[in-house]
């Protein structure tokens, strides 16, 4: 009988930099910092966006600030409300 159950760690100790893991909000942020100047100034193909197909289109159905405050109110928070379900 298994008496502890697994849990799902922090994102943050799945992020690895140089071989070390991100064990803190601060080291985290560092990495991304370092990552986000590093790609900052480098040219990019925006021509591969022409790769993607495009997907069909769904009007907006009309709906009025007390169903939008409703449904807002009903949404579990890990995830979003809608219909892809998204998390």
């Amino acid at each position: 009988m298994n008496c502890v159950n697994k849990c799902k760690l922090p994102a943050i100790e799945a992020v690895k930099y140089n071989d070390q893991q991100c064990l803190n909000i601060d080291n985290l942020w560092n990495v991304l910092c370092s990552t986000f100047n590093t790609a900052l100034y480098h040219q990019v193909d925006v021509e591969i966006l022409d790769e993607i197909p495009d997907k069909p289109t769904s009007p907006w159905l009309l709906f009025s600030k007390e169903e939008f405050r409703i449904a807002i109110a009903n949404c579990n928070n890990a995830s979003a409300p809608g219909p892809d379900k998204l998390l």
